[in-house]
This record gives structure tokens, sequence and C-alpha cells, in this order.
């Protein structure tokens, strides 16, 4: 018994995709980039910066890496805690010895309530992007409108006003959504936004407010997801972003530059028993001659103009 035509026949069904927010491409067919001074592959070192209330309100579901235990969860609220307060330092240190230029996403409460932590961020070669208010002030499918637009601008608003940057770049909270979101971060001035993950290299996004560029920042390769969700171990972590950037390099060198986009986590990969595990991974793909080594904003402005849009 065959379907009825009917049941493959819905008003956003096209070839491609079922949406209109970006157009159909392979990636491999795609015109090749190159990066500056001729290098092959741009590395893009992502912080995550984060605060976890304590008294969550799990709307609508508990963030990964929340709290779990009935309230007061003071171990999981102390551990990521721990990252604001010691792990942070550890990577900065890192990032200095190898010369690295990190992107700090941060949540905006964390910034204000933090003006050390701050200051020693906006002091640091980087930039700073937005992590949302915090990470229990979720952005969901079915969330009120208005609410969604007071939150970002918010967040927005009071993290160039706190960092003194433009704040050019956004990361969801949990990287979750609402179709509206990407519209209101247009609205707000938001140039690129982390939270999809379906490409290697940055995209056009088309919202009802202007362009944006999706500058998709891995999941598969975070410290969280390798080491916290599928429990590898920190030697298992390591070689897996070197397998990922052996790879992504080799088809640079084939089909055009290529991004390779490392989110990492203070609480966790700032560890006494981790940190040599980022310093592994900050050595290898910092000690090769075809690498550019810059941040989001940098990265997605070359991707611009040599897409002819100018940023």
């Amino acid at each position: 018994m065959s379907l009825d035509k009917e049941f493959l026949e819905y008003p956003w069904r096209s070839y491609g995709y079922d949406h209109e927010r970006y157009d159909w491409s392979m990636l491999e067919d795609r015109a090749p980039v190159t990066w500056p001074d001729g290098k092959k592959l741009a590395v893009w070192i992502n912080t995550s910066l984060e605060f976890y209330p304590l008294n969550q309100r799990g709307v609508p579901f508990k963030v990964p890496n929340g709290m779990k235990m009935p309230y007061p969860d003071l171990r999981h609220f102390t551990l990521r805690d721990y990252g604001n307060r010691v792990g942070i330092y550890r990577c900065l240190k890192a990032f200095e010895r190898f010369g690295v230029r990190p992107t700090f996403a941060i949540n905006t409460q964390l910034a204000q309530e933090t003006p050390y932590l701050l200051e020693q961020l906006k002091a640091f070669d980087g930039e700073i992007l937005c992590h949302g208010w915090n990470m229990d002030h979720l952005h969901y499918g079915g969330q009120d409108e208005q609410e969604e637009a007071e939150l970002v601008k918010r967040s927005v608003d009071t993290l160039r006003e706190l960092s003194g940057q433009p704040v050019r770049g956004w990361l969801s909270p949990a990287k979750n959504q609402s179709w509206n979101t990407p519209d209101l971060l247009a609205a707000n001035g938001i140039e690129y936004c982390c939270d999809w993950v379906n490409d290697d290299m940055p995209y056009e996004f088309k919202t009802s407010n202007g362009p944006l560029t999706i500058m998709p920042l891995s999941t598969e390769l975070e410290d969280q997801f390798i080491i916290g969700q599928n429990l590898h171990s920190e030697d298992s972590w390591v070689e897996q972003v070197k397998d990922a950037f052996d790879y992504l390099l080799e088809e640079a060198r084939a089909q055009g530059g290529r991004m390779l986009a490392l989110n990492i986590h203070p609480w966790l990969i700032g560890q006494p028993h981790r940190i040599s595990s980022l310093e592994a991974v900050l050595d290898y793909v910092t000690g090769h001659d075809d690498v550019w080594q810059a941040t989001a904003s940098e990265i997605l402005d070359v991707f611009a103009k040599q897409a002819g849009k100018e940023v």
C-alpha cells in the first residue's frame, strides 16, 4: 500500500530545505575561501562563561549542566561557579602562552555581577559576544514574542554598555531558539549567531529584519559534549579535536579555506587535572603554518568580504 500523494504535499516543501531561512548549497560546490596570508584553516577558540542560578526556573526545560538535585543544589552550583572563579584564569594563562586570541561568550548577568572578571576579559586581546542573560533564561518555541524581544534587547544592550565592545555575535543559552530569535537578533544589531551547527563554514541567513550570518560553533567538539555528556576521557577529547583539525586542514588544502570552531567551558576544562589537555590542544592547533587563529568577528569579516558582503 503506497502513501497518498497529499501526504507529501505541504506549503514549504521544496528542493533542499523546507524553509526560506537560507539557500541550499553543498559545501564542496561553494567558491573557495582564502584566509589572510594564504592560510588554509581558520581556528576560532570560543570560551563560554556562564551563570547558572541556584533557584533555576527550568522553563521550558532544565538546561543542560544546570541544577540537578533538590534546592539548594550547592554541589552543582559551586562546580559551575568554579569556572568563573578559578578555571577561566588557567585558560587565560594557556591562551597567553600559545598566543591565542579567544572569543568570550558570556552571560550578561555574569558580566554585570562579576566586574573584575569582565575587566580581565576586556584586557585580553579577544572578542566578547553575548551568551544571553543567564543559563536559566532560555529562548524557545511558544515563548511570548514581546517577552523574548525584551530579553534579547536587555542582554545585548547591557553587555555592550558594560564591555564597551560592539558585541556583534550571539550564542543562545543551551543553543536553544524560538523561530523568532534570529529576527530579534538582527533587530538588535547582532551580525552573527552561533546556534546552528549544520556546516563547517559561515553562511548567510535571512531574517525579517535583514541579513544575519550563521557562524557554526561545533557541538561535536565541545569539551562538555565529549567529556561531560559522552563520558569520554580528557585524552579522547584531545584526540578527537586533533582528528577534526587534521581532516579540516587537508580538506581546506584541496577545496579552499575551512573553519575549526572549538567551544570550551572553564568549569570543566579549567580543572587542574584537565588544563593540560587544553594546553595540548592549543599547542597542536597553533603549531601549524597553515593556520589562521582569529576571533569570530575577524573570521566573519574576511568571509563576508570575499562573499561580496561588506560587514
